[in-house]
């Protein structure tokens, strides 16, 4: 792997132009491994800026619309032919940029170039279908149309994936995109951007805004011309974002946290358990939305599972995640390692025991980076904090159970209800998890966290606004349907 960031500005990509924002401020996107590492530059926008984008976008709608599905995923398999040509690069600045262990920001952009030839395809699938009339003599069908401008606000933690799993199914189904990713990973978006742009694609129906949440994030909310919101991120800002959208009438997406339970029952394969468990709670350091926050095991098994369960944590090893002796990267940045820090120190004053790890770590090349140490906590009640709210870091709260029922309620007692997983090989856990676990998704022995793209992806409660992305579902937030009756 060869070194291809270099430290310049970034400019917003406006009506197919790379162009810098009217405030002539920029904002500097660290590196969380060295914090003395900067980047990038990318550009602290403004309102106007903001609606420039959109009078682009809204300007492409028409003519990119009237183009046939096949010929709008044409561009999509053009773009992921040369995202596959730049994958070390992209995948390396996104390391740069947020910790994430380089062997997995490869698999994140090769996940990316798999969705954008998936939804390439999407472009020749039916668009409707044709429903019997009682009148005899006529014909009744239905089709879809897009929403027209679709605001697309993406969080830090998957920068190339959410990115592209929300822009490519909104454009091949015929809308045009403002979108604005975070500051923290704003350069690696304009890298995605680029490869869209080489692709072709009309000047218009793709378009780039970086800047503060508070004037791009919530201006996309609240833009008039803009027809329909996908969001991933914080539940305070996406309900923030979903009211601003309902008050005017735009269609709005929100997939937010997440308190993700494993269950491990008394006949579980634990070896299996162990290394899913470790995997799901602290790859990506934790900070993912599926990730594993809280493991409930069944009381005949808890301590020989603790044993395990700690042996293996304290193999990890924690670094940069270009160096490809690590295993566990760092935080993406001093706010969310504060924010685990400070969730680590609840839980031991309200009383949880600290097993392993437990404070930043600081040794060596550690020292100016956003480094914590992988921790896992016994003796937790599920009202602690660490047990009830989302930490977004690489902390594990066990808990004990009596049977897999007491397991089911303590595992539904969250406001979230994202993903849930338990490990058994008893056919009626299995199912009774399954019919009971109040989750959008469910694995069985296998790790909470991780979706196929073709499969619907969402959840319940306080984890979403209940729409699905990715697959097939992704054409209901992205288009409305039209009944047509020809007599």
């Amino acid at each position: 792997m060869t070194t291809t960031i270099e430290t310049k500005t970034y400019l917003n990509f406006i009506n197919g132009e790379w162009v810098p924002s009217v405030s002539n401020e920029v904002e500097k996107s660290l590196n969380p491994a060295d914090r003395n590492e900067v980047v990038g530059y990318v550009q602290k926008s403004t309102a106007d800026d903001l609606n420039q984008a959109v009078a682009a976008a809204k300007a492409a709608k028409e003519g990119w619309r009237r183009l046939s599905g096949a010929a709008r995923g044409e561009y999509l398999y053009k773009a992921a032919h040369i995202l596959e040509k730049r994958i070390d690069d992209i995948a390396e600045c996104a390391t740069r940029e947020m910790g994430k262990t380089f062997a997995e920001t490869k698999g994140e952009t090769s996940r990316g170039i798999a969705i954008l030839k998936y939804y390439a395809g999407e472009g020749m699938r039916k668009v409707g279908d044709v429903i019997p009339s009682t009148d005899s003599s006529a014909l009744m069908f239905t089709t879809r149309v897009p929403l027209g401008v679709v605001g697309v606000i993406t969080p830090w933690n998957f920068p190339i994936a959410i990115p592209i799993w929300k822009m490519a199914p909104a454009l091949v189904y015929g809308n045009t995109v403002v979108i604005k990713p975070a500051t923290e990973t704003a350069v690696t978006a304009a890298k995605i951007i680029e490869c869209f742009e080489e692709a072709g694609f009309p000047a218009g129906v793709i378009n780039l805004i970086t800047g503060p949440g508070r004037t791009i994030g919530q201006g996309i909310a609240d833009h008039e011309e803009i027809n329909g919101i996908t969001f991933t991120g914080s539940n305070g800002v996406g309900k923030q974002i979903g009211q601003a959208a309902l008050s005017r009438g735009a269609k709005y997406q929100l997939e937010m946290g997440g308190k993700n339970p494993v269950i491990v029952a008394a006949d579980a394969d634990l070896d299996l358990a162990v290394e899913a468990v470790v995997t799901g709670a602290f790859r990506s350091t934790g900070q993912k939305c599926t990730a594993t926050s809280r493991v409930i095991v069944a009381s005949e098994v808890f301590d020989e599972f603790k044993d395990m369960l700690v042996q293996k944590t304290k193999e990890i090893t924690v670094g940069s995640g270009l160096d490809s002796r690590t295993w566990m990267g760092p935080c993406a940045s001093e706010n969310q390692l504060n924010t685990v820090l400070s969730y680590i120190n609840k839980g031991v004053e309200e009383g949880a025991e600290l097993l392993t790890g437990g404070k930043r770590a600081e040794e060596g090349s550690q020292a100016d980076g956003y480094y914590v140490e992988p921790t896992i906590f016994d003796n937790c009640t599920p009202d602690m904090a660490i047990a009830r709210e989302e930490i977004f870091g690489p902390v594990i709260a066990l808990l004990k159970a009596e049977s897999v029922e007491e397991s089911l309620k303590l595992a539904n007692d969250t406001e979230y209800g994202l993903s849930a997983s338990i490990f058994t090989t008893n056919i009626q856990h299995l199912l009774s998890f399954v019919n009971d676990m109040e989750a959008g998704l469910i694995r069985v022995n296998a790790e909470s966290a991780g979706v196929e793209l073709q499969a619907p992806f969402g959840g319940m409660k306080q984890s979403s606004s209940h729409s699905r992305e990715q697959g097939e579902a992704a054409k209901e937030f992205f288009t409305s349907i039209k009944t047509v009756f020809v007599k």
